[in-house]
This record gives C-alpha cells, sequence and structure tokens, in this order.
C-alpha cells in the first residue's frame, strides 16, 4: 500500500512520543518505522515490539492513509496536481496556514465532513463541497477499508455524477487503462473490488469498461460478484486484464446466474482451454447473454470443438469472436466443426474466426454451410491461408446467399483470380453485400479494377478496403473516379485519393471494419461508422 508522503513535522508523532528512545529518533527513523521497515533497521525496534508500540504505528499509518486521501481529493476537486502537493493548505476564514491532521484516531472520525468546505469555523479540515454521490461513496469504502485512492478514479467517477445530476440513464463508467485521460495509472484487483462495492446497487450505471488494467485474477474474482449482485449491468469489457483460466472460469460462473448482461468482452486474457471450456458450458445455461468475446485468449482445440457444438442449441448469442485459438495439426477441424454450426444455428448473426489457419478446404466447408445459414450478416475469415480456390466457392455463396452483409478478407492471399471471381458475383448476382474488405491481398491492378468496375452496376455494395495490395494507376484513377463521383463516399474507404504532377496515388486514410477493435482514439468520435463499419452496418447487441 502506498501512503502519500508529507512534507512537515505530524504533531501527531509528538503526541505519540512517549518513551526516550522516540523521543531520540529523528524523522528518517520515524518514517522508515511506520512504512513499513522492519523493526531491526530502526532504534524503536523494542517498543514497536509491544502492545503500545503497534497500536501507535497503526494509528499513525491510518492518520497518514487519510491525510492523503483527504489531499487527493481537494487535489481533484480544484483540478490540480499531486506533484504541486503544498506542505500546507492555506485557510481562508483564518487567513493562515493549517495543517491538515488528524486530531483522534480515524475510528472516532466521519470519513467526509457533513458540512461543504474544506474547513470549518474553528480551522479543522473538510473535503470540498463537490464531493459527493459516487465520488463520495468511493472515498468513503476507500477510508473504510485503508485502500489507496486513486485521484484518477476520483476524477472519473466526479464525471459520472454530473451526468447523473443530469437525469442521465444507461451510462457507462469508462476506466479504460490505455485512455490518454489516465496517465499512467491502472486500476488493480484491489481498486476493482472498491469499484464493484460502489456500482453493486447503481441503477444508472449500466455499462463498465476496464480494459487494459491490472485486474489478474483477483478483479476477476470480484467482477464474479458484481455479476451475481448487480442487476442492471448489461455490458462489461474486461479485455486484456491477466485474467488467467481461474478468473475465466469464475466469470463464466457467475453468469450462469446472470440475466442482465449483454455483451461481455474477454479479449486478450489467456483463459486457455480450461477457461473456455467453462464458458461454453455457461452458453447451455445463460438465456441472455447476446455477445461473446473470447478473442486472442488461448483458447485450445477442444474448446473451440464445445463452442460449435453448444452454439448448434442456443438460441440467444447472436455474436461470437473465437479469434486467435492454439491450434494443432493442419486438418482445419475448428472450422469443419463451426461449418456444421453453421448449418444448424439460425440465430448467429456475427462470426470471427481470424488466425483460425483457414485454408481452400475449410473455406469449402464454411461455404457449404452459407448456402443453407439464412442468418449470418457479418463474416471474418481475416488472416488465414484462403486463396484464389477458396474465393471461387465464396463467389458462388454470394449469388445466391441474401443475408451476408460484411465479409472480412484482410489478410489473406486471393491475389487477381480471387478477385475477379468476387467481382462477377457482385456485378451481376449479389444485392445484399455492403461492405467487403481485401486489405493485403496481393491483388494486382486488373483485379483491383474488377472490384471498382463492380460497384458501378452494385448499387448496394457501398463500403470497400483495398489498402495493401499492388496499386498502378488504372487502379488509382477507377477508385479516384468512384470517389469524386460520389459513388463510394471518402468515410466508406481506406484510400485517398491525390495528385502530384499530374498522376493519381491513393494515400492510406484511418477507416476501416473494426479499427478500434484494440484501441480507442484519444479524439474525435470513440465509435465513429467510418471506423467501425462492420460494427455499424450489422449491429448486434449493445456498445459496439
Amino acid at each position: 500500500m502506498q501512503v502519500l508522503s508529507l512534507g512537515w513535522v505530524d504533531p501527531l508523532e509528538k503526541e505519540m512520543a512517549t518513551c526516550s528512545d522516540i523521543l531520540a529518533m529523528d524523522r528518517g527513523a520515524w518514517q522508515a518505522t511506520f512504512h513499513g521497515v522492519t523493526k531491526s533497521q530502526t532504534r524503536l525496534g523494542d517498543y514497536a515490539a509491544t502492545a503500545q508500540g503497534r497500536e501507535c504505528a497503526e494509528w499513525y499509518l491510518h492518520s497518514h492513509l487519510r491525510i492523503s486521501g483527504y489531499l487527493s481529493t481537494w487535489l481533484v476537486a480544484h483540478g490540480k496536481n499531486q506533484d504541486a502537493l503544498p506542505p500546507c493548505v492555506f485557510n481562508p476564514r483564518q487567513g493562515t496556514r493549517t495543517q491538515m491532521v488528524n486530531k483522534e484516531p480515524p475510528q472516532h472520525r466521519r470519513s467526509l465532513p457533513a458540512q461543504p468546505g474544506l474547513w470549518d469555523r474553528e480551522g479543522n479540515d473538510r473535503v470540498s463541497a463537490s464531493i459527493g454521490g459516487l465520488q463520495e461513496y468511493y472515498y468513503d469504502l476507500c477510508m473504510e477499508k485503508s485502500q489507496e485512492i486513486k485521484p484518477f478514479i476520483l476524477q472519473i467517477l466526479q464525471e459520472v455524477d454530473k451526468e447523473i445530476e443530469k437525469g442521465s440513464v444507461g451510462i457507462t463508467l469508462n476506466i479504460a487503462g490505455n485512455s490518454r485521460s489516465v496517465s499512467g495509472e491502472r486500476v488493480t484487483g484491489e481498486d476493482f473490488w472498491i469499484l464493484c462495492r460502489v456500482l453493486k446497487n447503481n441503477s444508472y450505471i449500466n455499462g463498465l469498461d476496464v480494459r487494459y488494467n491490472l485486474l489478474s485474477d483477483v478483479g476477476a474474482y470480484y467482477a464474479a460478484k458484481l455479476l451475481q449482485k448487480q442487476q442492471n449491468l448489461i455490458y462489461l469489457n474486461l479485455m486484456f486484464n491477466d485474467i488467467g483460466p481461474e478468473g475465466g472460469e469464475l466469470i463464466a460462473k457467475a453468469l450462469h446466474k446472470n440475466r442482465t448482461l449483454k455483451h461481455l468482452r474477454m479479449t486478450g486474457n489467456k483463459i486457455e482451454n480450461k477457461g473456455g471450456m467453462f464458458f461454453a458450458a455457461m452458453l447451455q445455461i445463460n438465456s441472455s447473454l447476446e455477445k461473446l468475446d473470447l478473442g486472442d485468449c488461448d483458447l485450445g482445440m477442444p474448446s473451440v470443438i464445445a463452442f460449435a457444438t453448444v452454439l448448434t442449441q442456443n438460441q440467444t448469442i447472436k455474436g461470437l469472436n473465437l479469434n486467435r485459438p492454439i491450434l494443432y495439426g493442419e486438418q482445419e477441424e475448428s472450422t469443419v466443426h463451426l461449418g456444421h454450426m453453421l448449418k444448424e444455428n439460425q440465430c448467429l448473426v456475427e462470426l470471427h474466426m481470424c488466425k483460425h489457419d483457414i485454408k481452400n478446404c475449410g473455406m469449402k466447408q464454411l461455404c457449404d454451410a452459407l448456402h443453407l445459414n439464412r442468418s449470418l450478416q457479418y463474416l471474418d475469415v481475416s488472416c488465414n491461408k484462403i486463396t484464389q480456390d477458396g474465393m471461387k466457392c465464396l463467389a458462388d455463396v454470394l449469388k445466391s446467399n441474401t443475408t451476408l452483409e460484411v465479409i472480412d478478407l484482410s489478410f489473406n492471399r486471393m491475389e487477381n483470380a480471387g478477385a475477379n471471381y468476387l467481382s462477377d458475383a457482385l456485378a451481376s448476382h449479389n444485392r445484399t453485400l455492403k461492405a467487403l474488405s481485401v486489405v493485403s491481398n496481393n491483388i494486382e491492378g486488373k483485379g483491383l479494377v474488377a472490384l471498382s468496375q463492380s460497384m458501378k452496376t452494385n448499387p448496394t455494395l457501398s463500403h470497400i478496403y483495398i489498402w495493401g495490395n499492388k496499386f498502378d494507376e488504372a487502379t488509382c484513377v477507377a477508385y479516384s473516379d468512384l470517389i469524386h463521383t460520389g459513388r463510394l463516399k471518402s468515410d466508406n474507404t481506406d484510400v485517398e485519393p491525390f495528385v502530384v504532377d499530374g498522376h493519381v496515388y491513393l494515400a492510406e486514410v484511418s477507416n476501416g471494419l473494426k479499427r478500434h477493435y484494440y484501441w480507442t482514439p484519444g479524439y474525435g468520435e470513440a465509435c465513429s461508422p467510418s471506423s467501425n463499419a462492420g460494427f455499424s452496418l450489422a449491429p448486434v447487441g449493445q456498445h459496439l
């Protein structure tokens, strides 16, 4: 536990100086004793071993914790930085400078003064009048449980309190660790314990985003408790929080009884095959969860097969992300089993199979299932090993399928032949596909021009992403014409034309199907349709 180091002599030290050994100590020895240094390293060793010494030490520590909390709260309320902490605070009522210290042990004091302002008429310390609601509750709990008060959490809760005062409902509490406003701070498992206590009975907040923090399995335990008790939470983002198999098990079991959560993101937490099996078992019981993201979770083949088996019966899940499982062998078993699932399941709207090592044979299995499936709108098979033969199978599907609206084929190897197969299907038959990504597919000028020509006869295809292929001048001119004539909006593609010395070139722009899947921009609209077109065109659940 960190204790804020205060730069003045505490009168409490004198109050506790009850023996000659203590009176003889310098300030450094005091700090060393009460900030965690072992007894043998100080001259207070014998005294600290006594009951009176332990009581004094505990009193001293609690006093400094309270001072730390008061000053942290005061700094947040006044928009100041802890680095500029003064050794004492000016009292405007008396025109003097007042040291903020406790005059009695913490158990006999209120966590927060009832009256507004930093000081009362006698000059005793008080907390700013702006502290209230969730912020005050968080502060009280930290004091009660002797937990470090995090100023950045106080600041975020202050903003939420303002929204609640305006009458806002359905608020998402965003404490993402990769946010610029957090300035390197991270929420730990112990911090999350306090947050869960704060949110337990709050009806205004229905979303919680704590991605890129340090919750670990400790935080997963409290997240599971929150899911069991909080009946308003519909969105929970725990991505990249160092949660392991045990933490995954706790969260999955908590969802057996939860009836409100609709969207859960566990992305990047290494729950492995064990945790994946518990989530698959959960889907046999839970009837409310609509979207589950287990991408980059090191799932094994048994857990992928378990998901495929469960989803033949589950009629609630609308979106599933199984990106990058840990697979062994070249038999494409995961693709085969998920293909069989698509033949039976008529409720799944969104399926992500990135990095499943899909080859042409596996793509054929998926396409056979898509001929029978009438619900899937968003198919992500990016970062696989699909070539022109697999694209031919997909083109045959597009000629008859009337539900697919978004297809992500990025980072495969369709080349010109595969692009021609797709362009023929889009030009003459398909009238439902809205977005297509062929980023980095080794397509040359002829294939790219063919795709641009298909957009002239296909009125439905509105989004196309082509960056990372081999542009020639004909390609640049073709897409420049589409953009300048208004057929292709600049927000709906990842290239922008520019002219140098009379020649047209294409530059990359930050648009795509899921540009903000792993991160959120520090400025601008976080969920912009231009950067997250896939989720905008085929929405599933909440907070997409």
